[in-house]
């Protein structure tokens, strides 16, 4: 259903801190001319938890409206309340949405029944594909393979963005959950090795600034050309260092600076990044023919 080079979009913002809607709409557009799959809007590295409904929902609205069916949009739904997850779901469908992205209920910490309940509450209110992201790093939480392939039954729950790097886990997933359930690696290092162990795809934050790259680099594999893919991977591996050298989306963001789409601004409790990670990200976009 989904595969290939998917970007979990940054989300623009102004000097004064406000969402920046025209470089937003660039950004999307820019993103789909250099070959990106499918577009990602309000996940983590969209700074989900600090936009206001609002915003979130603005944001779904403006990808939406630039994608204009080019490509897939996959709108983050999230949330560790069961009832605002449901309606933020029922807002990316009324927009348009191809998809959800919903992740596990971070900080309340529920068991595997309880994410089993949260999840099939939100499938049983929308009839939308349903992504489940399991990010145990952030949400603290990791949802099991057995719970995962009970949520796989429900037919609107397609598959899953799996940003835990555990490369054993898609095996067990495809076993689990069966051929048909898209698994979406969340974690660009480990991009190649989740498609050789059963993946379709990846869902990209390397990809907001190094868009045609990944997507050359999900294409070659797709085609058999597997030494092209993985010269771009070894091309790309500094570059993932780097972006994830701080919390993320900071590095990310002021690459994308570098680049001219958008202030090097997060919201806090995001700090702006170090001088040292400045002239890492710098260096290693440098160095992957992305800066002059």
């Amino acid at each position: 259903m989904f595969k290939g080079s998917y970007v979990a979009l940054i989300t623009p913002m102004r000097t004064d801190g406000a969402v920046d809607e025209k470089a937003l709409e660039s950004f999307v557009d820019w993103q789909i001319r250099q070959g990106t799959q499918g577009v990602v809007p309000v996940g983590t590295t969209g700074e989900s938890p600090t936009l206001s409904h609002d915003e979130h929902k603005r944001v779904v609205e403006v990808t939406i409206g630039v994608a204009k069916g080019r490509v897939p949009v996959i709108a983050g739904a999230g949330s560790n309340s069961t009832a605002e997850a449901i309606e933020l779901t029922q807002h990316a469908k009324r927009a348009g949405a191809d998809a959800v992205l919903v992740v596990t209920p971070y900080y309340n910490k529920p068991t595997q029944e309880g994410m089993f309940l949260h999840f099939t509450a939100i499938a049983d209110a929308v009839d939308i594909p349903i992504i489940i992201y399991n990010i145990p790093p952030r949400s603290v939480i990791d949802m099991s393979v057995e719970t995962m392939a009970r949520l796989a039954k429900h037919p609107n729950i397609v598959g899953v963005k799996d940003a835990t790097a555990n490369l054993a886990r898609p095996l067990h997933t495809r076993i689990a959950c069966g051929e048909d359930f898209c698994q979406l690696s969340g974690e660009d290092h480990t991009a190649i090795s989740f498609l050789a162990a059963g993946g379709q795809g990846c869902i990209s934050v390397t990809g907001n600034v190094a868009p045609r790259l990944c997507s050359e680099m999900q294409t070659a594999w797709q085609d058999g050309r597997v030494q092209d893919a993985m010269a771009i991977q070894n091309r790309l591996v500094p570059l993932h260092d780097a972006l994830f050298a701080e919390t993320s989306p900071g590095p990310v963001k002021y690459a994308a600076s570098l680049l001219g789409h958008t202030a090097d601004i997060c919201r806090l409790p995001l700090a702006p990044v170090g001088e040292a990670t400045k002239a890492r990200v710098r260096a290693a976009m440098t160095g992957a023919g992305l800066l002059n």
